[in-house]
């Protein structure tokens, strides 16, 4: 399959014109948008309280439906919605769009706590609705072909994963004094940020989380104090897994290593590859792609999004699936806090 046709959408049959509510337009939000956009498949509004960034996106990116809040834009006839707001208002939100008859694609890590997820499930399981948590990470096709070897058998029982994981932060995110990332309780710090998308990657090839231990700290970042820097042991059953991220180093890299009984597989997204190798001391063999750039992986995911509320395919991450990432980031901050082992428990 042709990658880059894919990601774009190119080839697909447009059934049909979706319309796409924005909530949120701050750095995300406006990403969505513009991806949205970018499918052919979406005429876009947006719904943003702040008045100076409501009128930037909308002048930006030419949109003509623009809301100042949910009550505002619940009357109109929106048949689908992604939640790009702070932690802490994402499954509030998305419950009054899912009591008005509308499908969600909500962003990561989903909330800071457990109370709102039952709730939500009873109401988009009485109304029918799709819904999806956008784990970008997902969409990537070269994380898609390597789990595909991997759960196909082709390397065998996987036995260990290592993930090793960094950024300058500052660098992608330069406002991340003054936005959610600098207070724990509207979903900042690592733990909740960058470690939920790795910690998401692992169930994906691996299955949910049953235990782990971790330990975090605030090491570099300036101006802030949530934890920039995480470490977590953890068991996917019976697989051992190690995760290890920082947001404050010079290389930008996600390498992850799955260790099977037939051979190692190696995830290396700076390099655009996975790759593995089957003999002891032997040669690395490549599948290498083209460069992935970073709105080609959300245009990828709001094509697949749509096909969930056409009904032509599953959610790249379900509800149930992001609940569980929920549960794996809430008992890794208590490990931190109480310094022992936390069971996660299986969706």
């Amino acid at each position: 399959m042709d990658a880059d046709s894919d990601v774009l959408g190119t080839g697909r049959r447009m059934t049909r014109t979706h319309r796409v509510l924005i909530v949120g337009v701050g750095s995300i939000g406006q990403r969505h948008l513009r991806c949205f956009q970018q499918t052919g498949r979406a005429h876009v509004a947006i719904c943003e309280i702040q008045a100076e960034a409501r009128d930037e996106a909308a002048r930006r990116y030419g949109v003509q439906s623009v809301y100042a809040d949910l009550d505002a834009a619940l009357p109109a006839d929106h048949d689908a919605a992604v939640i790009c707001t702070p932690a802490h208002r994402q499954l509030p939100l998305a419950t009054r769009l899912a009591e008005a008859g509308v499908a969600v694609l909500i962003e990561k890590p989903l909330g800071v706590g457990l109370e709102h997820v039952d709730p939500f499930r009873r109401i988009v399981q009485r109304n029918g609705l799709a819904v999806a948590v956008g784990y970008v990470l997902r969409a990537h096709p070269v994380i898609a072909d390597m789990r595909r070897a991997i759960q196909t058998g082709r390397f065998g029982q996987p036995h260990e994963l290592t993930a090793v994981c960094g950024q300058d932060f500052p660098s992608f995110r330069p406002a991340y004094r003054d936005i959610y990332y600098a207070r724990r309780e509207t979903g900042g710090g690592a733990i909740q940020d960058a470690m939920a998308h790795v910690v998401n990657l692992g169930q994906w090839l691996l299955g949910p989380v049953d235990r782990l231990v971790a330990d975090a700290a605030h090491q570099k970042l300036p101006g802030v104090e949530v934890e920039d820097t995480v470490h977590v042991i953890a068991r996917h059953g019976r697989v051992l897994a190690q995760y290890a991220l920082n947001q404050y180093q010079a290389p930008n890299e996600v390498t992850v290593t799955v260790v099977c009984d037939q051979g190692t597989v190696r995830l290396e997204m700076y390099r655009h590859r996975w790759r593995w190798m089957t003999q002891a001391n032997g040669q690395w063999q490549d599948e290498t792609y083209p460069d992935q750039p970073r709105d080609a992986l959300f245009i990828r995911q709001a094509h697949h999004f749509l096909d969930v509320v056409e009904n032509k395919g599953a959610p790249l991450c379900t509800l149930d699936e992001a609940e569980h990432t929920l549960r794996t980031n809430l008992a890794i901050l208590r490990s931190v806090a109480q310094r022992n082992w936390q069971d996660v428990g299986h969706y």
